[in-house]
């Protein structure tokens, strides 16, 4: 199984890929990692029968999935427990209950170079001065390890001279800002943090006087947007309240699950929609979880990726709500599927579809 991924890891074409040639080498790759873990893990062999809906299970679009809450309920990997050397926990927002990743060397490894091929077509290949909209989680202990400390973390290798505006008093630290602004203000720079953060310290707070024009930061976000429903803000004044605060125009929103570290949808700079690469896919489920097929129709996210090898996080239909916009080519040069996330559903522990 090793032997199988690691050749693919060397492909370049994250994002510019032949569309025939993407959906032969996913479907491919996608099978033999199923049949990994069917074969050794007994929990996800259980689980893969009891949900198989279709008699060709092994058809990709029938192939059965995993609802994210699964994650949160059993202990699910495919490698002996002593090779694990990380294990990730969800925020447990939904329930008490987090979900937990184990990773081991070689699914560690997969994930960082798919991470670093997906992030370097937005910030270039070298590592950019970094402020990061958060604590420092140096010295977090491996029992805190979870999903927000992981992508500080994981973002954090794109960075050089890195700096955290918050303290450990949850305050805004105005000297760090300006210090970094005075020292990187007129070079590309990267901005990390997650969008209901970005949104308290630089957006809502009255109390906080920011000021500095951020034309040259390229900003990353995501993985806060469910903290932000009473708000009511979109994507669109997001971004243009940044624009107008700050000069802040190189703005990227991404989305992505922890039971699938690594595989992130980024949004493309033409048209705003988040784009599948190469080694991930998205399709949609109805409220009695048959797939949609007609684009603009509003479903649940069921996400595929190349990446989870040690545990069985392949195919996971999500608690959030979205639509694939388009498969046509995007004027950024873009081929493949591209879609939109409206939110969660309803009730986010999904028994069924019927809260959509």
């Amino acid at each position: 199984m090793s032997e199988i991924f690691k050749k693919f890891t060397k492909r370049e074409d994250i994002f510019m890929y032949n569309i025939n040639d993407k959906n032969n080498f996913f479907s491919k790759n996608l099978l033999s990692l199923i049949k990994f873990h069917l074969k050794n893990c007994k929990e996800y062999k259980k689980i893969f029968f009891s949900l198989s809906l279709k008699k060709n299970i092994y058809k990709i679009e029938n192939l059965p999935f995993i609802p994210v809450s699964f994650f949160k309920k059993f202990d699910l990997l495919s490698v002996e427990k002593s090779k694990i050397i990380k294990v990730l926990k969800s925020s447990g927002t939904t329930s008490n209950l987090p979900s937990k990743i184990y990773l081991d060397v070689e699914n560690s490894k997969n994930q960082t170079w798919v991470l670093s091929k997906i992030v370097q077509s937005i910030l270039g290949k070298k590592r950019l001065p970094m402020l990061v909209i958060d604590k420092d989680p140096k010295g977090i202990s491996r029992e805190q390890y979870n999903a927000r400390v992981a992508a500080i973390n994981g973002f954090s290798i794109f960075g050089r001279n890195i700096t955290f505006l918050i303290n450990e008093k949850n305050e805004v630290d105005e000297k760090k800002f300006k210090e970094f602004l005075s020292l990187h203000s007129n070079e590309k720079f990267f901005i990390f943090g997650f969008t209901n953060l970005i949104y308290e310290y630089l957006i809502k707070s009255k109390k906080i006087n920011l000021t500095g024009d951020l034309k040259n930061a390229i900003l990353l976000h995501g993985g806060g947007w469910k903290k932000l429903t009473d708000v009511l803000i979109s994507n669109e004044k997001f971004k243009k309240i940044l624009l107008q605060k700050y000069n802040l125009k190189n703005i990227y929103n991404y989305y992505g699950l922890i039971e699938q570290t690594g595989s992130i949808f980024i949004e493309c700079n033409k048209c705003s929609l988040l784009k599948c690469s190469l080694y991930s896919d998205v399709f949609l489920r109805d409220e009695n979880l048959n797939l949609i097929t007609k684009n603009k129709t509003k479903g649940l996210l069921q996400l595929m990726s190349l990446l989870p090898s040690s545990y069985p996080g392949n195919n996971i239909l999500t608690e959030d709500i979205g639509e694939i916009v388009d498969v046509k080519k995007c004027d950024c040069g873009f081929k493949g599927k591209r879609f939109k996330v409206h939110g969660r559903t309803k009730n986010s522990e999904i028994r069924g579809c019927a809260n959509i």
